[in-house]
């Protein structure tokens, strides 16, 4: 840490030694295992990313094998689930342990740690202009505690009752009552947990990336010279930082209600005619600690989306961004008002209208800084001259998949329509789209387009494209559908639906549904083929900037040792927009301004 302190500190020259004399002693071990290069921990993020993605991802497969053919049998699933499966048809308690570890992983081990760990590791430090993270030495911590709350997760897959049982949102009592189910079991505290550990890990890492962006800027790198990609990121670390701690006291709490016979959520139960004796608990104090963070969570999700597809876009259409200083105040809008609305989760729970109608207000009222964002995205695609790059198109489909799921929001936002529609397949599809896919597709972007800088080569394109058009049809397939199933009151989670007179007739349609998700997640594989293969085999590298952009990373060499620069750290004249400008196609935020040249247009 040491080391790194006075690449900061010292001049340019002994910078340059310290970064060469680095370079002489590292083993495997601590250039691979215990690295502190903010660029090796981006890729350890992501790489675990990808592999809870594949986990997560074929759980879904799994359990929507049931939905589609409930009354078929697949004595492949025996096979590998054991008692589980027996006779080949999941068990229903087993169906709802799926459930719940689909969300669990996917919304917290990828789309939290897998898309802010990857990114904000790898683009803070290249972009500000700075030689590594403020404290390498945490860094290297936040992704040892992310891999530890990883095999603690996993471990829950193996024990005895199995997994965690209580939805995604591990809601009490029945998460508090060990004798409620079997996924209520050990299963459930392995849950609790892993979630400590791994919001730890998100406190070290936000702290980290608030102070780098705060302190170590280079020469000129004003904030408003930042990159969105930068400014979306600090603000995801600083919703992490206020809003995670609140999860954690409800996990311990829970923990604590589990195994030290205390009632801070429980009170009033009957289990099988006994009374048990804990009174004064509430189980909707539990909603709201986790509502507090899970609604910030959303945005933690999203907004790295919207400052890398903010960048790609603008860099791939060859035009400034629309709009910069819009964009930076509706991330800070939308990152003020996601503190707000967190019981527009609740309208169901007996909540005060009153209360209910101010929490509407203001789940509509984050409508406007999203709906700036979607209108800077169109108006800087507006004439210009598109390069439709993969991670071009993945951008596209982010701002597409954005605007038609936020849609489906505004009915939810809406008290009285929510009491129809909360818990229904609506609810699903809306977030899906609007959060699963996008962020998705934000990160797949994000991949496709500094993949180039992380591994000196490129990722094959024909796959790129086939992995494109297949996910996003397919995800539109795939969930716009479930907005009737919701609309005619189809409840969510719920195992099977064929003894239903009124769900019956959606049994077609879940087959087609459960057939298109097997397509799409076979096409996720071809992209995890994709990465790896072209980490060895890909096309190299031969520019420094590839894609012609103007941000700071592009002027480090093609594979950036431990410091990023060689020499001294460039310094910084211009915003990060200046394309198409004084009859240059771009120019780099190092290249100083010429003669008659103005300073920041925003």
């Amino acid at each position: 840490m040491s080391s790194v302190a006075t690449l900061h500190g010292a001049d340019v020259h002994t910078g340059h030694d310290d970064a060469h004399h680095g370079h002489h002693h590292e083993t495997f071990i601590s250039k691979y295992v215990f690295s502190q290069d903010h660029k090796m921990i981006a890729k350890q993020f992501l790489v675990t990313g990808i592999i809870w993605a594949i986990i997560g991802g074929m759980f879904s497969v799994i359990f929507r094998l049931q939905l589609g053919y409930p009354d078929a049998t697949f004595p492949i699933l025996e096979d590998f689930f054991g008692h589980w499966a027996k006779g080949g048809r999941i068990e229903p308690e087993f169906y709802y342990a799926l459930v719940t570890m689909h969300g669990t992983i996917l919304v917290f081990f990828v789309l939290t740690a897998g898309l802010s760990g990857t990114f904000a590791n790898f683009l803070i430090p290249l972009q500000v202009g700075a030689r590594d993270m403020a404290s390498p030495m945490l860094n290297m911590l936040s992704y040892w505690f992310f891999f530890t709350a990883s095999i603690v997760m996993f471990s829950s897959l193996f024990v005895q009752t199995g997994p965690a049982s209580g939805g995604w949102t591990i809601y009490p009592p029945l998460s508090a009552l060990g004798d409620a189910s079997s996924g209520s079991k050990i299963g459930m505290d392995l849950w609790l947990v892993s979630m400590a550990l791994f919001i730890v890990s998100s406190l070290l890492g936000g702290l980290n990336y608030i102070s780098t962006i705060l302190n170590l800027r280079t020469k000129g790198m004003s904030m408003t010279r930042l990159p969105l990609t930068v400014w979306s990121l600090f603000f995801t670390a600083v919703l992490g930082v206020l809003s995670f701690p609140v999860l954690l006291s409800g996990a311990i709490l829970l923990l604590f209600d589990r195994n030290m016979g205390t009632s801070f959520f429980l009170s009033d139960i009957v289990i099988n005619g006994k009374i048990l004796p804990n009174e004064g608990g509430s189980a909707i104090l539990f909603q709201h600690l986790f509502w507090f963070l899970g609604h910030p969570e959303v945005y933690i999700i999203l907004l790295p989306a919207m400052g890398m597809s903010s960048e790609i876009i603008s860099v791939n259409s060859r035009k400034p961004i629309f709009g910069y200083m819009a964009m930076v105040g509706s991330l800070f809008a939308i990152a003020i008002l996601a503190f707000l609305v967190w019981a527009h989760h609740m309208f169901v729970t007996g909540l005060n209208p009153f209360l209910g109608s101010v929490f509407v207000l203001l789940t509509l009222l984050i409508a406007v800084p999203s709906a700036i964002k979607v209108f800077n995205w169109l108006t800087t695609l507006w004439r210009g001259s598109i390069r439709f790059t993969p991670g071009m198109l993945f951008a596209i489909g982010f701002v597409s998949l954005f605007i038609s799921g936020g849609l489906t929001g505004i009915f939810l936002g809406n008290s009285g329509l929510d009491l129809h529609l909360h818990d229904t397949y609506f609810v699903i599809a809306h977030f899906h789209i609007v959060m699963g896919v996008a962020s998705f597709f934000g990160m797949f972007a994000g991949v496709y387009h500094w993949y180039p800088k992380m591994f000196g080569r490129y990722l094959n394109n024909t796959m790129a494209y086939i992995h494109f058009w297949v996910t996003i049809i397919g995800a539109y397939l795939i969930f716009w559908p479930m907005h009737y199933e919701g609309l005619a009151g189809m409840p969510r989670r719920y195992y099977d639906y064929s003894n239903w007179q009124s769900f019956k007739q959606f049994g077609g349609l879940n087959e087609f549904i459960s057939f298109v998700a097997m397509i799409v997640f076979a096409t996720q594989l071809l992209f995890v083929f994709n990465f790896f293969y072209s980490m060895f085999k890909g096309r190299k590298v031969t520019s420094s900037n590839p894609w012609g952009a103007n941000t700071l990373e592009w002027t480090t060499p093609i594979n950036p040792g431990h410091g990023n620069w060689p020499g001294e750290i460039p310094e910084v004249y211009r915003g990060a927009y200046d394309y198409a400008k004084d009859g240059r196609e771009f120019t780099p935020q190092n290249t100083p301004l010429g003669e008659n040249e103005s300073g920041d247009h925003h």
